[in-house]
């Protein structure tokens, strides 16, 4: 029966597609079009298009400009083709910081911001005056049996923690122990035990494998120097060519030599985090953060009569924490940081549909937003070069374009059967914002809207001709229309029935709208500045664009709209790790205190528990959750099988539900 359905499907899809016409041969150069559009978006003028800057607001306007010449509405937001909100980009200090070591025998030490210590962005404001505690590793890991916090109370203390983890030299340890070395999972716990500020200290084995690398790398430059010094003598000195060639060998070799021993010469094994490394954090609460040398931390560890190298080797050698109060010692300090926002803008166009279909709506989007000079988003670590982000994603932004100009010369004949709205989205790369937003508070209604197509990385066509497609299976229509309109042999197309995945279009899924997003796979410049227009498959790009406009054109006639499916199974948004699964996609985006849930994966924990898009989980098996960090790490004490309460705030009500936790996906 199933299979008679998909061959009418696939009968009428043939039929509507004929009655308005694909415009691609109407519009000529649509390669060329292609590529001058990616050769602006991706430019260095436009600074990687990260929030915040100037580069991504030309982008928009750019955008803007090109919906209106294609002749798409763009005054549907209120007036306009923007639909405005903020985003927290950045901190700022807006007085300065202080830090003091209140020792014994009234001993005060007055620590200087950029030499003894510096003030964490990711931590928050406030004066402080507190007793001293240390907790090992700031780490609370159920799945190894350890717990820093174990046997001691840090409410209103001042926590002094070592950052990573124990156990460094032991591969096996060291994954397992990965999770909870990340910086906010560490203040997420200090958050909820209440402590009054935190104290990161540099942990002594990274310093000491810091010295081991320095080693070995001027070993190394060492022997490349004398090596190419050997090649050098070595040759004719009649050979012009190969003489020049090995001398420059040399003289690189040379030069490498040199930096390495600059390095050597002045080395840091205790450099303390810049104000702004690891973030800005959020509008959630969390204590005050410093970063203090190892030296200063020596005086407190004076009183715990012992030396912080010795007090890492004893829980390496038995696992257990050495967590102490620091007698006689307090801390005094503040903070006071501003969260820097920013004003970002979805883009918006719009062609109107005309007949009893003109209230339903097809969306078709691709962000624009890239990460700029990298930072937290950079695959490349250290650098602040522009991230250009030919592929992620100016490639789904310029087919967006493609279309927008199809679909509007079309209209110019005959207006298509239902609206058709064309979405650049802002805020994908820092967590699907842009589309949450819109789904949020959307310019025509989610009830209407009857499918959602999304492109996201489109620019990398390899020779094997691989089409990875997400949400083949949120409508029993997809797959046949697909495999109908692909053509033997033009693409291999991969289908991932999934409708939640790693872009905008899990947005709409959540709100049960049938969703297809297209992606021709990652490579090695994904979130590094060396993803440039000139890597491009401009003609894979036109001939993926072809494709989207075939099924968009049958979509939007077909008198019939596509029925939604839920997908069983991992929606493929949580986070990795050692940890349980429990199936919530979050809404990015809510400031409020608590981790916001824009749905919950069908036929997952969360869904069997009676969880539902628009909660708003407070509390995870009696731990407080002020936001995702906070949740992940509860969700940690936790294992497969265990049935933990889970507290909700829903239309402004607390809502205790019981979720049965299953095994990891």
């Amino acid at each position: 029966m199933l299979r008679v359905v998909a061959l009418m499907i696939g009968v009428l899809g043939l039929v509507v597609a004929t009655v308005m016409p694909l415009r691609g041969e109407a519009l000529p150069d649509a390669k060329g079009r292609l590529l001058s559009d990616v050769k602006y978006l991706a430019s260095d003028e436009l600074e990687g298009r990260g929030p915040g800057t100037n580069g991504i607001n030309l982008a928009a306007k750019f955008i803007e400009a090109e919906f209106a010449k294609a002749g798409l509405a763009v005054d549907r937001v209120a007036g306009g083709a923007l639909q405005k909100f903020e985003l927290t980009t950045g901190a700022k200090l807006t007085e300065p910081a202080s830090l003091q070591l209140l020792g014994p025998n009234s001993e005060t030490i007055e620590l200087k911001l950029g030499e003894d210590c510096e003030a964490c962005s990711f931590g928050g404001s406030g004066p402080f005056e507190a007793e001293v505690v240390f907790c090992g590793y700031g780490i609370e890991a159920k799945d190894e049996s350890y717990d820093d916090f174990a046997g001691i109370d840090v409410a209103g203390k001042v926590i002094v923690m070592l950052r990573r983890t124990p156990r460094q030299a032991d591969m096996k340890a060291a994954h397992s122990f990965a999770a909870h070395a990340d910086l906010r999972s560490k203040m997420a716990h200090a958050a909820a035990k209440k402590a009054a500020a935190v104290l990161f200290v540099n942990d002594v084995y990274s310093g000491r494998k810091a010295v081991e690398k320095r080693r070995d790398d001027a070993a190394k430059a060492s022997e490349k120097v004398a090596t190419s010094a050997e090649a050098f003598v070595a040759i004719d000195a009649t050979d012009t060519e190969k003489t020049t060639a090995a001398r420059n060998d040399l003289t690189a070799a040379v030069n490498q030599w040199k930096s390495v021993k600059a390095a050597n010469a002045s080395p840091n094994d205790d450099s303390l985090m810049k104000f702004g490394y690891a973030g800005h954090g959020d509008n959630k609460p969390v204590p005050p953060a410093f970063h203090i040398t190892q030296k200063l931390a020596g005086k407190l560890f004076v009183a715990l009569g012992v030396k912080q190298e010795e007090l890492e080797q004893q829980i390496d050698a038995d696992l257990k924490p050495r967590s102490a109060v620091v007698a006689g010692w307090k801390a005094r300090g503040t903070l006071a940081i501003e969260k820097l926002k920013t004003e970002v803008f979805n883009v918006i166009g719009v062609i109107d549909g005309e007949g009893p279909l003109a209230d339903e709506t097809v969306v078709i989007g691709a962000h624009y937003d890239h990460v700029g000079r990298g930072g937290a988003g950079s695959l490349a670590p250290g650098s602040t070069d522009i991230h250009n982000g030919a592929d992620d994603n100016a490639s789904g932004t310029i087919s967006l374009l493609e279309l927008a100009r199809r679909y509007g010369e079309a209209a110019k004949t005959k207006k298509p059967a239902r609206r058709i709205v064309f979405m650049a989205f802002t805020g994908e790369e820092l967590g699907l914002l842009g589309s949450a937003r819109y789904c949020k508070e959307p310019v025509f209604p989610l009830d209407q809207t009857i499918a959602m197509f999304n492109m996201d990385m489109v620019g990398r066509l390899k020779d094997d001709q691989k089409l990875i497609v997400y949400g083949t299976g949120t409508s029993s229509r997809w797959e046949p229309l697909l495999k109908e309109h692909n053509g033997e042999g033009n693409f291999h197309l991969i289908f991932k029935p999934e409708g939640f995945g790693p872009s905008d279009h899990s947005s709409f899924y959540a709100k049960k709208i049938p969703v297809l997003h297209f992606f021709t796979g990652e490579h090695p410049d994904y979130h590094k500045p060396t993803d440039d227009w000139e890597k491009l498959n401009i003609d894979g790009i036109a001939r993926v664009t072809d494709l989207i406009e075939k099924l968009v054109t049958t979509t939007v006639a077909n008198p019939e709209k596509p029925g939604y499916i839920e997908v069983k199974g991992n929606a493929s948004m949580n986070r990795g790790g050692n940890r349980p699964y429990f199936g919530s996609i979050p809404e990015f985006g809510n400031e409020e205190p608590g981790y916001s849930i824009s749905a919950a994966a069908p036929g997952s924990p969360a869904d069997k528990g009676g969880l539902k898009g628009g909660d708003r989980i407070i509390k995870l098996g009696g731990h407080a959750v002020t936001n995702l960090d906070d949740f992940d790490a509860a969700l940690r004490k936790f294992k497969a099988g265990d049935e933990v309460d889970v507290v909700v705030v829903r239309e402004k009500k607390e809502v205790t539900l019981k979720v049965k936790l299953d095994a990891a996906k």
